[in-house]
């Protein structure tokens, strides 16, 4: 009896170890799951140029953009929601005259979509932009007299529409039936001037100021956006931005475009190349001309600017 009580003992002991061992196994908790995907991208590009005893005659300049892109974005099933930040900072100094600025921007956009189902590439959206820049611009050699400022202008875009996501494909489109546009010109120099398509200053004939200019202007319209982000040769990234944009009310059809195409090229994890062209039109932006010593303001005219730079890209 002794000794099948302690073999029914020992028996018990070893099948209930064996369990226990299986419940710490079958508990163990699988790895945490996260639907944001970050990216981060801090670069420098710097342009230099240096002459000693150059025959043909030069300048000794030397230029630098400071630029981070910083994205957000949030996928659940029918949910997306793509947040980025864009950073542009440059300066020019060149021998004989002073540091000049070449490149200013900070822009944030947020869109936020809702799709019936998994399978479909539409989507209910909700999308706001802001754009803005850092400091003071001057039409050089003049650097008394500011054109632009810190939120002047500062444009904000808020509206609902839908949006078309292929990921495959890397193209966005956005199209909004009701959108509202803000333009702000905080700065109140430029808002007396009219700057920017706000409400001018009011004066008298002897020159005395009636009514100051207005600091921001409301329009509701419709936008149209689009994005193009896709490799098309190795080592070689296209981004192209499209923006569309006219007012119900004021001009209807005088459409404001903003487009951008960048091409960044690959030399090796750190150190990229970049060429990029953004042309804007926009009917409230007057061109000025100098005549005879005076500033006068032209009709709208289309701006170009072309980018060409080789530096530093660091991703995290």
């Amino acid at each position: 009896m002794r000794i099948k009580t302690v073999i029914t003992v020992l028996f018990i002991l070893i099948t209930s170890s064996k369990i226990y061992s299986q419940v710490i196994i079958t508990t163990t908790l699988p790895d945490s799951i996260t639907y944001w995907e970050k990216n981060n991208k801090l670069g420098l590009d710097i342009n230099q140029v240096a002459f000693i005893n150059w025959s043909v005659g030069g300048n000794n300049a030397i230029s630098g953009v400071v630029k981070g892109e910083f994205s957000r974005n949030y996928t659940k099933k029918n949910v997306s929601w793509a947040n980025e930040l864009i950073l542009r900072y440059g300066l020019n100094s060149q021998e004989g005259q002073e540091v000049r600025k070449t490149d200013d921007k900070i822009q944030l956009n947020s869109t936020f979509g809702y799709r019936k189902d998994t399978i479909s590439n539409w989507y209910y959206s909700a999308k706001f932009t802001f754009t803005t820049q850092f400091a003071n611009g001057y039409a050089y050699p003049n650097t008394t007299d500011e054109i632009s400022g810190p939120f002047s202008p500062a444009y904000i875009f808020l509206g609902v529409g839908s949006e078309y996501k292929r990921k495959d494909l890397g193209l966005t489109v956005y199209l909004s039936p009701l959108t509202n546009k803000t333009t702000l010109v905080l700065n109140q120099t430029l808002a007396n001037k009219g700057a920017f398509g706000v409400d001018k200053a009011i004066y008298d004939e002897l020159g005395n100021l009636i009514r100051s200019g207005k600091n921001s202007r409301t329009e509701v319209g419709i936008l149209l956006t689009g994005q193009f982000k896709r490799q098309v040769f190795k080592n070689i990234m296209m981004d192209q931005r499209l923006t569309l944009y006219t007012d119900y009310i004021n001009k209807f059809g005088n459409v404001d475009v903003d487009w951008q195409l960048q091409l960044d090229m690959t030399v090796n994890e750190y150190v990229k190349a970049n060429i990029g062209t953004h042309l804007i039109y926009d009917d409230d932006i007057k061109a000025t001309e100098e005549i005879d010593g005076v500033v006068v303001a032209k009709g709208p005219k289309i701006q170009l600017k072309q980018l060409l730079g080789v530096g530093l890209s660091y991703t995290f």
